[in-house]
């Protein structure tokens, strides 16, 4: 009787331990709808189970890419007045005071105005345009430019106040000064006013130095630039 007790507690034990095993290993299923905010998907990036890669924003370009924004030189061009003419080359000197060397080449073609000219019409003084492959080579060394295209621009921009007369008018001070000087630097900042004239028809003529051009701008009396140009011996 003990012997066939024993054996029932110990078949009942090993019943309670097998079942308990099998509820550990079986688990209740959860959901998936939700993913977790740390997945490969939620961070915008893609499964490597998929054998996906997440882009990098700092890679390098791929093979033909883009070449160093700041690398050799590249076209581009400037404008200011030319001081000297040689057979192949001139110099020219910036609105900002820049000096650059404009080399020429057979291919390089010329306007004046919308009209088609040549080298020789290039001379001293004149107001150009230059366009080209521009080479800064340093303080000391300056820049240089080989054009593609150069553009003889014109002396006067819009139009002189009628009856003008250079040397004539009243130089005028205070708040009138004041506004036709902010017109006129607005329009062309560089240079220096010196003095700013009333003309006879009430427009105002700005004096401008320390560049070559524009020498005169010309301001309406509400102040609106309506011209420019310049008389500065060269």
């Amino acid at each position: 009787m003990r012997l066939q007790k024993c054996l029932s507690i110990l078949l009942g034990l090993s019943l309670i331990v097998s079942t308990g095993c099998g509820q550990v290993a079986s688990p209740s299923p959860k959901s998936s709808s939700s993913p977790s905010p740390f997945s490969s998907s939620s961070m915008g990036g893609a499964s490597p189970a998929s054998g996906g890669q997440a882009s990098n924003a700092r890679t390098g370009p791929a093979s033909g890419g883009a070449s160093n924004a700041r690398s050799g030189p590249a076209l581009g061009g400037a404008s200011g007045t030319v001081d000297s003419v040689s057979t192949s080359s001139f110099t020219m000197t910036t609105y900002g005071g820049q000096n650059v060397t404009v080399n020429e080449a057979s291919s390089t073609t010329y306007m004046k105005g919308t009209s088609s000219t040549s080298a020789s019409a290039l001379t001293k003084g004149d107001r150009v345009l230059v366009l080209g492959t521009t080479s800064v080579l340093g303080a000391s060394s300056g820049t240089t430019i080989t054009a593609t295209q150069v553009i003889v621009q014109p002396d006067l921009v819009g139009q002189l106040p009628a009856n003008y007369t250079e040397g004539s008018g009243t130089i005028v001070s205070g708040t009138a000064a004041d506004n036709a000087t902010e017109a006129a630097l607005a329009a062309y900042p560089w240079g220096v006013v010196d003095r700013v004239v009333q003309l006879s028809n009430g427009e105002y003529e700005v004096h401008n130095i320390t560049v070559k051009w524009p020498h005169h701008i010309f301001v309406t009396q509400d102040f609106k630039v309506v011209g420019a140009n310049s008389k500065m011996p060269q």
